[in-house]
């Protein structure tokens, strides 16, 4: 039996080297897929592709990791400590991957108006909703809400699992829902700490369902194509946020980056440096 040797040892995940290359064999197929298709294929495959994953992989963890009741609160609670400060009470609000819609339901009691977009609605057919809260079906690329009515959009983790066309398409969609003065919260991992897909316990570049992971630094650069005005990327320390000077991330970018794969792998769990390099960029229309 052939060894499978992992770049890093798993820090929350207990399956079986076998399995972990079993899921990195099947993303790569998937994700090699989504990079070839047409731009109107693509349309379709974002949903069937994970369809797909989760047929073959039935040890995925989204499949066999249940959160708690107080997780998810605490996953919530997080979030909105960055988020918190742009919310007001006359806010008009869009989550891009809603998902589960925790955040979003979380966010109504806070806001004016909550649009919670996701590629379905299976994971909140059962959930009572608020009357300022709406779910809105997309194509995991489209916009549908009315142009100009968001004054703060959110994603999280969700960019990287674009197309980097779509990403951009994406993007200009959602320029256009924001409201003149309105911004957008967008996390995503920063490429010089990852890959952070099962690709990171074989190789030193994302090549699963992250189909790609961006800088800081690329990450402005293609909101200011959009329109985007003004950027701020935010750095987390023991838990508070603060906003940190371009030149700064531009500095410490270029620092990380200069240093071998291995090194860069070897000090990307240190926390001052991830609390540093984890894109957490607002900007504004």
């Amino acid at each position: 039996m052939t060894t499978i040797t992992l770049l890093q040892p798993p820090r929350a995940d207990d399956r079986a080297p076998a399995q972990l290359w079993e899921q990195y064999q099947v993303e790569k197929d998937l994700a090699a897929q989504l990079l070839n298709a047409p731009r109107l294929e693509r349309r379709k495959l974002y949903s069937s592709a994970y369809d797909e994953l989760f047929r073959r992989i039935p040890h995925h963890r989204q499949l066999t990791r249940k959160m708690s009741s107080e997780q998810i609160a605490a996953h919530v609670s997080k979030q909105l400590r960055l988020l918190g400060r742009f919310l007001k009470p006359d806010t008009c609000f869009l989550e891009i991957g809603a998902g589960d819609c925790a955040l979003s339901l979380r966010v109504t009691e806070r806001v004016r108006k909550v649009y919670a977009l996701d590629v379905s609605a299976l994971l909140t057919q059962d959930v009572r909703v608020p009357r300022n809260f709406e779910l809105i079906l997309s194509d995991g690329v489209s916009i549908p809400v009315p142009r100009g009515s968001v004054t703060l959009a959110y994603s999280n983790q969700l960019m990287e699992h674009l197309h980097p066309e779509d990403a951009a398409e994406q993007l200009a969609n959602i320029y256009q829902a924001i409201a003149p003065g309105g911004a957008y919260v967008c996390i995503t991992p920063n490429r010089l700490t990852g890959p952070h897909d099962i690709s990171k316990y074989f190789e030193r570049t994302a090549s699963g369902f992250h189909l790609k992971e961006y800088t800081i630094a690329e990450l402005r650069a293609i909101f200011r194509r959009a329109g985007f005005r003004r950027t701020v990327q935010y750095a987390r320390l023991s838990g508070v946020y603060f906003a940190v000077p371009a030149w700064f991330t531009s500095l410490v970018e270029t620092a990380f980056g200069a240093l071998s794969p291995a090194a860069r792998t070897r000090f990307s769990h240190n926390k001052l440096l991830r609390g540093l390099l984890e894109i957490r960029l607002v900007a504004w229309k």
